[in-house]
């Protein structure tokens, strides 16, 4: 009898203990226990997020904002609901859950949980953006928000991981910008192809095919030389858009050279340098061993990943740079007015920079009248300077209509490589311009090193250890080796 009531004291102090310990809700957000209402309401929605019943969680967490309005768990709350429809999904649950991480950042910008809501506003963006080829309004709203977060949280922990999603963004868009530029230089609308190259070359310097994007600018620099060569105008005007045109094609072959100095397209530039009667730069030890950074940093994909890339919806982003700081601010764009008008000033022969006053001046001498007890100037009389007759009549005749057949020529117009008769047009250079073996340009390259002159011993010996010094030969082509050796082009399906 006396075990029996013994077992039964037990039993009731077990139920006792079982009953209060029910009571008390633990937090694993705030690490204490409470008995408030506000509290158990926000750890049952925890409990049905965890749980993946996103109704339930969010229907819940809705109540507390609305019942407890001061509660310390209102952040959390809001920060709760967007989750919710974060982790749900789809497109519609996506753009809700922008809309509540924004009310989040506008109500609470100085919790530490503000900068982990614009990360994943970007992530919204990021895991919506399409193929190059296709809507980029993802992509471009994924830039923004990702730049939004460097700069608005720039000793947040989740900047390295901001930095790294916006350079493959911008992957993404430079890949766009490049083809859509090359289809107008293949169109021969050159002025529209410039823009585009020039704007992507200069807002996206990691470009992986940024070599590419400079050969193709300067190809179109040269189409549009041809085009001015087959024009009908006033020699000077040709000749000095032609000389314009020929510098900016050589910067952009230039860059190549000293930019990216280990990509597949310097032997080309150099080429074209030389065929352009241009000098050809060395690259500096620095900027080869920054662009052999970025070359090795680059992932190759498997080859199952090249067999499902024309099944994906997202871009390939493996070819992103995964060193560097990338574009936070874009530099002035460039468009395709801004190289008619650069055009059209070097042609009338004002500065080039389009800085330079375009007004025309005009030298009087005197008054204009005539001296007194002198006639007026009759209008057939030979005109005179100093009191020098001047006859104009053979330079008038020249100048009102050339000679058929015949064209004066000019000691600073470029000649082109190949023969061609005098009497037609030359035709606009192809875009893909290979440059054939045996040309003038091959017999070019091959004295290319002679015309940097080669340094002594001495000099060399002291600035072996000068980033800022030229690379010597052996140096490019043992890193040009290793870089196609671990990175190949990839051609397209």
């Amino acid at each position: 009898m006396l075990r029996r009531a013994l077992w039964i004291f037990v039993l009731l102090l077990l139920a006792v203990t079982i009953a209060c310990t029910n009571k008390k809700v633990s937090n694993p957000l705030a690490n204490v226990g409470s008995k408030q209402p506000d509290k158990v309401l926000f750890d049952r929605a925890m409990d049905a997020l965890k749980h993946n019943r996103y109704d339930v969680a969010r229907l819940t967490l809705q109540t507390l904002i609305n019942t407890y309005p001061d509660s310390e768990y209102i952040a959390r709350a809001k920060l709760g609901v967007a989750d919710s429809w974060y982790e749900e999904g789809g497109s519609a649950s996506m753009a809700q859950a922008e809309a509540e991480y924004k009310d989040f950042i506008t109500f609470f910008p100085n919790m530490p949980e503000a900068a982990e809501a614009q990360l994943k506003i970007a992530n919204i963006h990021y895991q919506q953006m399409e193929k190059p080829d296709r809507d980029f309004t993802h992509a471009l709203r994924a830039e923004e928000e990702y730049r939004q977060l460097i700069l608005q949280w720039p000793d947040s922990k989740l900047v390295p991981q901001a930095k790294q999603r916006l350079l493959e963004v911008q992957e993404v868009i430079a890949e766009r910008e490049y083809r859509v530029g090359r289809f107008y230089s293949l169109r021969q609308s050159y002025p529209a192809a410039i823009a585009r190259l020039r704007s992507l070359v200069e807002r996206y310097p990691l470009y992986s095919k940024a070599d590419e994007a400079l050969y193709t600018l300067g190809q179109s620099y040269e189409g549009e030389i041809a085009l001015i060569r087959s024009r009908p105008a006033q020699e000077a005007a040709k000749t000095r858009m032609i000389q314009q045109f020929t510098k900016d094609a050589a910067d952009a072959y230039s860059r190549i050279i000293s930019r990216y100095p280990l990509m597949d397209r310097v032997d080309d530039a150099k080429a074209r340098l030389l065929a352009l009667h241009q000098p050809v730069p060395r690259p500096t030890k620095a900027e080869v061993a920054l662009n052999k950074a970025e070359e090795d940093s680059r992932r190759e994909p498997g080859q199952l990943e090249k067999l499902l890339r024309p099944f994906a919806r997202h871009p390939d982003t493996t070819q992103a740079a995964k060193v560097g700081d990338p574009t936070i601010v874009d530099p002035q764009p460039v468009s395709a007015s801004d190289v008619v008008q650069r055009a059209t000033q070097a042609a009338i022969g004002s500065e080039a920079s389009g800085s330079g006053n375009h007004s025309v001046s005009v030298e009087t001498v005197g008054n204009g009248a005539p001296p007194p007890d002198q006639p007026a100037p009759r209008s057939d009389a030979t005109p005179a300077v100093n009191g020098v007759p001047i006859d104009n009549s053979s330079a008038t005749a020249a100048a009102s209509e050339p000679k058929a057949g015949t064209e004066a020529p000019d000691p600073n117009e470029l000649k082109p490589n190949v023969k061609s008769d005098e009497n037609q047009p030359l035709p606009a250079p192809q875009q893909v311009n290979e440059i054939q073996p045996g040309g003038a340009a091959d017999q070019g390259k091959g004295n290319s090193s002679q015309a940097i002159p080669a340094k002594s011993d001495s000099s060399s010996s002291s600035q072996s250890s000068d980033p800022n010094a030229p690379a010597d030969d052996a140096t490019l082509s043992s890193s040009r080796h290793k870089k196609k050796k671990g990175l190949h082009k990839l051609v397209p399906f």
